[in-house]
């Protein structure tokens, strides 16, 4: 898993569980997120507030837009059976953005977005937070179910842009880093399934009563589980690609941006649940406004 897997067997023969401390950790997280988030946003104003007088200054006219639309994000990497093999899932993106000229055709696109990251593993996967014996070798138990991984992010990119003309359009082409602060992570389980051994399926079993043993029933998997705790709440990575501007006016264009996001760090804080990258596509559009020079 991404980080450690908190589904949780509903049964009275299985109880998973979540250490007390983790809780405690979440609440007190839950507790602090509106004075981080607010904080979060007052460096962001302040940001763009400096950018706009920057450019009334200098006599740079700014272009000042919103956009949004679909992220599809994958999480890569992973060096253990915890936190590989997840596939891509679909995700809201959305934000505000700024075109700053610095010389001829070239100019600095500083962004803030929302931006859904994370991914999805279906099927026969570890469960790691049981109350359940040790395995021999430390292993793991196993279970089919569904497992997605939501992580949402504040992100705000620096790029650099190139422009140049293409008929009655502009065509943008763009680069840059990024930093995001982590708003929220969820794990979302979904599904009732045997417990098994390990990932041949060998089951769990109970005395029958009989003298014999059966396989222990089916478990439910429903929980969503917030795991903020075990996520860095920084991620810092690279983000480029193009875009076209369809004018409206002379002061206002339509824009249809294709970008893709790749994360440099590490999405755990702990080594036990792996070593994620995030990642996604972006595809959205939106509608920027030139400022006039005061």
């Amino acid at each position: 898993m991404v980080f450690q897997n908190r589904a949780r067997p509903d049964s009275s023969i299985i109880k998973a569980s979540v250490p007390y401390k983790c809780f405690q950790l979440g609440r007190k997280l839950r507790r602090t997120t509106k004075e981080y988030v607010m904080k979060k946003l007052l460096f962001i104003i302040s940001i763009f507030s400096i950018l706009i007088l920057v450019s009334q200054t200098s006599q740079a006219q700014i272009r000042l837009g919103i956009q949004g639309g679909l992220s599809v994000p994958e999480l890569s990497g992973g060096n253990n059976v915890i936190s590989q093999g997840y596939t891509s899932r679909l995700a809201p993106n959305f934000g505000i953005t700024a075109d700053i000229p610095v010389a001829g055709n070239f100019s600095i696109e500083p962004q803030v977005n929302f931006d859904g990251q994370g991914g999805q593993r279906n099927g026969l996967q570890p469960i790691t937070s049981t109350s359940l014996p040790s395995l021999p070798g430390g292993g793991y138990y196993y279970a089919n179910f569904r497992n997605t991984s939501v992580l949402n992010y504040l992100e705000i990119p620096v790029l650099a842009e190139y422009t140049f003309g293409l008929g009655g359009l502009s065509l943008e082409i763009n680069a840059g880093p990024y930093v995001g602060f982590l708003l929220s992570a969820t794990q979302k389980t979904s599904g009732t399934s045997y417990i098994y051994l390990d990932a041949n399926r060998d089951p769990l079993v109970m005395p029958n009563g009989n003298g014999g043993f059966a396989p222990v029933p089916p478990q439910s998997f429903d929980a969503n589980t917030d795991v903020s705790s075990s996520i860095n709440k920084v991620n810092v990575g690279i983000d480029g690609g193009v875009g076209l501007l369809l004018p409206v006016s002379s002061v206002s264009d339509l824009m249809l941006n294709i970008r893709g996001l790749y994360g440099l760090t590490d999405i755990q804080k702990y080594s036990k649940d792996g070593s994620s990258h995030t990642g996604n596509l972006l595809v959205d559009i939106g509608y920027s406004y030139m400022l006039p020079i005061i």
